[in-house]
């Protein structure tokens, strides 16, 4: 990624910041780059992809399928992660990720990374607590969004 190398990269992305320096570097050795061209598909609700992506630059909308259109639930960037699902292993997808603009991001094969936990259980308790509020902060902009779409109008919501 430029003139980083990945495991810079990884320290410095908000989602692993306090990591030990060994655990980033277990990260690492299982990490790839790659690249999402502006309005690529990343991955389709109901996909049961296996990678789990920390986005380094770039915009990714997560969008659900409501009758008649596409909602967007969230815009993520730089900084945010991208496929918790992946994750629990066997899940469908529960948005549908699309590129916004050229994408660049660290991907991480679901299987791979739960051998690393399983080596290094305090390692993976530390990984699925931050995972944990991402998917809670997932949770409360869907919540918000289906409020916004839902509201009698005129109504404000605080």
């Amino acid at each position: 990624m430029d003139s980083k190398t990945l495991t810079d990269v990884l320290r410095e992305h908000p989602f692993l910041e306090g990591l030990k320096p060994n655990h980033v570097q277990k990260l690492a050795e299982v990490a790839l780059e790659v690249q999402f061209a502006r309005d690529q598909i990343v991955f389709r609700e109901g996909d049961e992809t296996s990678l789990f992506y920390l986005l380094a630059s770039g915009k990714v909308a997560l969008e659900v399928s409501a009758p008649g259109r596409v909602v967007r639930i969230q815009t993520l960037g730089e900084g945010d992660e991208l496929g918790w699902s992946s994750l629990l292993g066997n899940a469908g997808k529960t948005f549908q990720a699309r590129s916004l603009e050229p994408v660049r991001a660290i991907g991480f094969d679901a299987i791979r990374l739960r051998q690393v936990w399983e080596q290094d259980p305090a390692f993976g308790y530390q990984f699925m607590t931050r995972l944990l509020k991402v998917v809670a902060q997932r949770l409360q902009a869907t919540r918000l969004q289906l409020l916004d779409l839902y509201a009698p109008r005129g109504t404000k919501l605080v």
